[in-house]
């Protein structure tokens, strides 16, 4: 693999939260530097519950891949939810993102993850490049929420 990514660990944070965002901004997300640094910190700390790679260089990343884990009835097992995937616009379009995607797959299949998923929600953008990276669409199904905070 020519694109290293690095799990992204306490160190990391300053460089997280600024790519994340970034990454709010563009998808037009209105989550608050507060939001973002209460979701990352557990994963960046170790929790089993999910974790963050930051692409390329570690001082100056590209982007970040955010994985969170959760356990799967129909697919026997642990499962991991790609929640979120940013690169840098300057270098998009160079494969950075397919050869991050499948590097995680590779490296997760072994830990005992099942399948990785990804909720495209007509973003037809995301659905093109999600099969390239190997994604398959399957039966339609809708999420329903029940906010217990």
């Amino acid at each position: 693999m020519s694109t290293a990514i690095n799990l992204g660990g306490p160190e990391d944070d300053e460089r997280l939260l600024s790519l994340m965002a970034r990454y709010h901004e563009e998808c037009g997300l209105d989550y608050d530097d507060e939001h973002r640094a209460r979701v990352a910190a557990p994963l960046l700390e170790g929790s089993p519950l999910g974790a963050v790679w930051l692409i390329g260089p570690q001082r100056a990343p590209l982007g970040y891949v955010l994985v969170t884990f959760g356990w799967s009835v129909r697919l026997g097992g642990m499962i991991g939810w790609v929640e979120e995937v940013f690169i840098r616009p300057s270098v998009r379009s160079r494969g950075i993102g397919t050869e991050v995607l499948h590097a995680i797959a590779v490296s997760l299949g072994p830990a005992g993850i099942q399948a990785l998923q990804v909720r495209v929600d007509g973003d037809e953008r995301l659905a093109r490049f999600c099969k390239r990276v190997g994604f398959a669409q399957t039966d339609d199904q809708r999420v329903m929420t029940d906010l217990l905070s």
